[in-house]
């Protein structure tokens, strides 16, 4: 799924979105603004690794999804505790999965 159309199926699911960002250090911006209580993570970031965003998510308390294409098991030491989806990913895995973090937090 690309950015702004997640940012639609979120908003048709009826969650708030507080950002969508492309770069590590927009990420962590929003992260540190305090402005999400959960966050869905992409694991490359135009080229970077996002596992500074999952730690400022996990240093907060945060709860949050990595869609990728790699495995769990090739991503799982850099972003601990996180759930993971595989790139492609269907919209209803992840609103489903999305609801059970935020509803159970």
């Amino acid at each position: 799924m690309i950015a702004l159309s997640l940012e639609d199926v979120l908003i048709d699911a009826d969650f708030e979105v507080a950002g969508v960002v492309g770069k590590l250090d927009k990420a962590l911006a929003l992260i540190e603004s305090g402005a999400c209580d959960a966050a869905i993570v992409d694991a490359n970031l135009a080229g970077v690794s996002s596992s500074p965003a999952a730690m400022a998510l996990n240093e907060r308390g945060l709860p949050y999804i990595v869609i990728s294409g790699y495995s769990p098991d090739q991503m799982q030491g850099n972003f601990p505790g996180a759930k993971f989806l595989e790139k492609p990913c269907r919209p209803d895995q992840l609103i489903k999965m999305l609801n059970s973090l935020v509803y159970s937090s």
